[in-house]
């Protein structure tokens, strides 16, 4: 039960956080940090327990949840069902060591710090629920619970403009939600249980009685007309949504029946709401107005979590959902998926390039590395999407080491203007080491995790017969771009004599510029040792994806 553990563990946590006595602020932290460590125990087990040769879902765990005849409309059907492939654990593990590494940044939290640890706790069980759930309902109910935790961080313990930041974040996902709920019911409405509606239907006893032939027998039935409406089972499983011999003849969104809506096919326009719902969270142009304030007045934890695994979660609905329901739609808007990533990757980069906040100057960095994600995703190849599942765990280590620089600093001086300061080699040179680390491995020198999952979606853009060639041209001027700012602000911040502004009165004297504590050191030498190892040994990743993403192409080229 490993994976009930990853979800259940961190909730179990939050709740006894909640349970314990408000002078109890040591226990709190330690808590939060020993169910991390846990957490991070358990991925390990997970990615031991992983068979690499197999490309389908393993570890998988399913119980009957709701269970509800509806007459004339068939049978819900509603299971507890988890499971891990190669696309989901390298994401789990991301996971993991972020949510670890945003603990020990939290020992800077010295205000509200139950809540803030039981919300912490709350958020980290969402976020492992989303990336294990194989029930739709099961990851909407995640996916959702996450805005909670995520509402009151920034909105309780950001900056000055942390109401604004709270709710444009909110409703923003809450928009995304709305259109994806949309979505899911209407699947649900329009696919069934093969095995579930065998068993109701007599033709086996048992469900471990199915096999590969009884499904096609059940699947014809279906299309056929054999089958009672009474008896047949809807269900929210991610494996039958996924399967075009599941859909109803007459359903909504069956993919042999065209009906038109708002002058486009239903099943178009549902690839468009669900595509909508996910891109706010990646996210995508013009879609990414939330992020950037979000980032700005967050708590540094608050950044690390958000920039190193939410916006993840909004790549890999897009495999695991829209993808993966939707190949005709991916596969039908491809070049015009490929341009909006193209767009998020220049836009978002020349958008860093004139900030002068390096909070700020980092979100819109995060636009453009996401944007890669998509282009490599729209490019309906193996190198692409291998590359996209890459970029967004590379991504994930490099952005939460970004954001602990920045908080290193901010917490010094509380000023993130880069322009305030000059030659902090001198007094920082840890600081400055790290600093240049991350900034290399993110603009995608070679060597580090950034290059490789950048030149891999390049590559399946580039072969790509869905994209033209041009496309890919353009889209490689944001490793230009990402090489202009993040080298700009290391040549102002970090070269030349000694200097940094300041307003010392007899109240707030100056600033004292120190080094890197340990606490600080023991979050950010292993996130860019990561990096370096990600670089130097792609095949600690490649190797859980490849053969799940093959197998997922085959069933793309069958569709």
């Amino acid at each position: 039960m490993i994976l009930s553990l990853l979800i259940f563990l961190p909730l179990v946590g939050s709740l006894l956080v909640a349970l314990l006595p408000e002078n109890q602020t040591m226990r709190f932290r330690w808590i939060a940090l020993i169910i991390t460590l846990i957490e991070g125990a358990l991925a390990g087990l997970a990615c031991m327990a992983f068979d690499r040769s197999i490309g389908g879902y393993q570890l998988l765990e399913q119980a009957n949840w709701i269970t509800l005849p509806l007459g004339n409309l068939g049978i819900a059907s509603i299971d507890y069902l988890v499971g891990i492939d190669g696309m989901s654990l390298p994401l789990v593990v991301l996971s993991a060591v972020v949510m670890l590494v945003g603990v020990v940044s939290s020992w800077t939290i010295t205000h509200r710090q139950k809540a803030y640890y039981s919300l912490y706790l709350l958020l980290t069980g969402t976020i492992m629920g989303c990336f294990l759930a194989l029930d739709f309902f099961l990851f909407f109910l995640f996916f959702e619970f996450m805005l909670l935790p995520m509402y009151f961080l920034i909105g309780l313990w950001g900056g000055p403009r942390r109401e604004y930041a709270s709710i444009k974040f909110f409703l923003y996902t809450l928009l995304g939600s709305l259109l994806i709920l949309l979505v899911m019911i209407g699947l649900y409405l329009s696919v069934m249980d093969p095995v579930s509606t065998a068993v109701a239907a007599g033709f086996i006893a048992d469900p471990s009685a199915a096999t590969d032939e009884v499904i096609r027998v059940i699947q014809g039935h279906l299309q056929s007309g054999q089958i009672n409406p009474t008896l047949i089972v809807h269900t929210f499983d991610m494996r039958y949504l996924a399967d075009g011999g599941n859909y109803l003849p007459s359903a909504f969104l069956n993919p042999a029946s065209e009906p038109i809506v708002l002058g486009l096919p239903a099943r178009m326009l549902a690839f468009w709401a669900v595509f909508i719902g996910f891109a706010i969270k990646l996210p995508i142009v013009p879609l990414h107005t939330w992020l950037p304030d979000a980032h700005v007045e967050a708590p540094t934890p608050v950044s690390v979590v958000l920039a190193g695994v939410l916006l993840k979660i909004g790549g890999y609905g897009f495999l695991r959902i829209v993808w993966n329901f939707f190949p005709d739609g991916a596969a039908e808007y491809a070049q015009t998926l490929a341009v909006l990533g193209t767009i998020s990757i220049v836009y978002g980069g020349l958008v860093a390039l004139a900030q002068n906040d390096l909070k700020k100057m980092i979100a819109y960095s995060s636009v453009s590395h996401m944007g890669f994600v998509l282009l490599g995703m729209a490019s309906l190849t193996a190198e692409g999407i291998n590359g996209a599942v890459y970029q967004m765990v590379s991504h994930g280590v490099l952005s939460a080491m970004l954001f602990l620089l920045t908080g290193v600093i901010y917490d010094r001086t509380h000023d993130r203007r880069i322009d305030s300061y000059r030659g902090l080699m001198q007094p920082m040179p840890y600081y400055a080491t790290l600093t240049a680390v991350a900034f290399f491995g993110s603009l995608g020198l070679p060597g580090f995790s950034g290059f490789v999952g950048e030149l891999f979606t390049l590559m399946g853009s580039f072969q790509s017969e869905w994209l033209p060639g041009w496309l890919t041209a353009v889209a490689a001027t944001g490793i230009l771009l990402a090489a202009a700012y993040f080298l700009w602000t290391l040549q102002r911040m970090f070269f030349g004599p000694f200097w940094f502004r300041h307003e010392a009165t007899a109240l707030t004297p100056v600033p004292v510029l120190s080094d890197l504590t340990a606490r600080e050191k023991l979050m950010l030498i292993p996130l860019g040792a990561l990096a370096l190892a990600l670089g130097l040994f792609p095949n600690l990743i490649f190797t859980l994806t490849s053969t799940t993403v093959g197998q997922w192409m085959v069933k793309f080229a069958v569709e």
